[in-house]
């Protein structure tokens, strides 16, 4: 039996931890040049009765696992399938057509991507170091990454250097078995942070509006892994690039470089202190159409 579940300790951690979403920040007027828009290939469009879900895809940090996403979206594999287990103040999981957690698609697994080699050309932006000064945390694009500094790309063959996705609220990333390869199709939605999850997890993307909806969505009893009796299903999921132009929503991000996105970040640093983290902030989204 091939039960594709976060781990039960990852659970406890979470509670135990008392972890937050990131903290609102105020969205500031900045000009055009300030914001990217994200491309419909990488625009997961999840539709439930509670509300749309809109997640970045990033193949930079998860190529294997975005494409195996796009595929399955783009079937229609996920629409109908139940949000199985879900966990208050923790995460959401679905994509088993099982809607047991036993269950998976046709495809082969997936192998683990839990770092990735980063490039200048990645564009990272640093929030600081690491809280034991040796790494460095901040964005690539939506996704909150701890990597080694710049400098260490003079010392590297492919001039890259390591790089691993964090499961921060609203990251969302692919459920397993046991086995590190064991990826298939069913993916999670992150409602808060959780550390256990860093380099044992694959995170391929990040939650950029409707992360209410998320929260809203059923929860299952704690004291039985988080399984729903009665769940919220997944009405239709597709990237935006398979839908017809006139149905696409477009979604514009801040650029986590721009000065706008910095001054947010500068202010809830002052705000937090020693708290804050780069799981605090996240560059605000706009959407439009669809």
């Amino acid at each position: 039996m091939r039960i594709k579940t976060i781990l039960a300790a990852a659970v406890a951690a979470t509670l135990l931890a008392g972890a937050t979403a990131p903290a609102a920040l105020s969205q500031t007027a900045a000009p055009a040049a300030e914001w990217r828009t994200i491309s419909p290939e990488n625009l997961l469009i999840i539709d439930t009765a509670k509300g749309r879900i809109l997640v970045e895809l990033d193949p930079r940090v998860a190529p294997r696992s975005v494409e195996r996403i796009r595929t399955l979206a783009d079937r229609g594999f996920y629409d109908g399938l139940k949000f199985h287990r879900v966990l208050e103040g923790f995460m959401a999981q679905t994509g088993d057509p099982q809607g047991t957690g036993e269950g998976g698609s046709d495809l082969p697994d997936v192998p683990g991507e839990f770092t990735f080699r980063r490039g200048r050309a990645d564009n990272f932006v640093s929030t600081g170091p690491s809280p034991e000064g040796v790494t460095q945390m901040g964005l690539i694009g939506s996704i909150p990454v701890e990597t080694q500094p710049d400098a260490q790309m003079m010392v590297t063959a492919d001039f890259k250097v390591s790089a691993m996705g964090l499961f921060c609220s609203g990251v969302v990333g692919m459920a397993r078995a046991q086995g590190p390869d064991s990826a298939n199709s069913q993916f999670y939605l992150m409602t808060a942070t959780n550390d256990s999850l860093n380099g044992v997890y694959t995170p391929f993307g990040r939650v950029v509006s409707g992360l209410d909806a998320v929260k809203a969505l059923k929860a299952g009893d704690r004291n039985n892994n988080g399984q729903v009796t009665n769940p919220d299903v997944m009405t239709r999921v597709r990237t935006a690039a398979a839908l017809p132009p006139g149905e696409r929503p477009s979604v514009r991000v801040m650029l986590a470089s721009s000065p706008a996105f910095q001054a947010q970040i500068e202010a809830a640093r002052t705000r937090l202190g020693t708290r804050f983290s780069v799981c605090e902030v996240q560059p605000p989204a706009e959407v439009t159409g669809g």
